[in-house]
């Protein structure tokens, strides 16, 4: 991962697992509470595709800038379903996602490189 430095990976990775709890804690909320369901599923892609972008990013994998463009997108998707509801964790998500993406953005730029 010559492109980045150490300090930069773990931010985007703390960044990441602070996300991929915060979607899986809001669709777990979203199943329980009913008629959430476009919620609950963007929460679950989010959460797969951060988690995808962890791995890559943790083995230091040549296409994590292509992975973490692709996170920043569905994040910023799932922070704007979260941000239609009144919910403390869709705002929790919301906040988590919105992180991440900033975070994934400073990366993103890596997948031509």
């Amino acid at each position: 991962m010559e492109n980045m430095n150490e300090t930069e990976a773990l931010s985007a990775i703390e960044a990441l697992e602070e996300c991929i709890h915060a979607c899986s804690h809001c669709a777990s909320h979203d199943i329980r509470e009913g008629n959430m369901v476009e919620c609950a599923l963007i929460c679950l892609d989010c959460a797969d595709i951060c988690a995808a972008t962890l791995k890559v990013m943790a083995r230091h994998s040549t296409h994590h800038g292509d992975f973490a463009k692709l996170c920043a997108h569905i994040c910023r998707e799932c922070a704007a379903e979260c941000n239609k509801h009144d919910h403390e964790h869709c705002k929790q998500c919301a906040a988590a996602c919105e992180k991440c993406a900033a975070e994934c953005d400073k990366h993103a730029t890596e997948a031509d490189a």
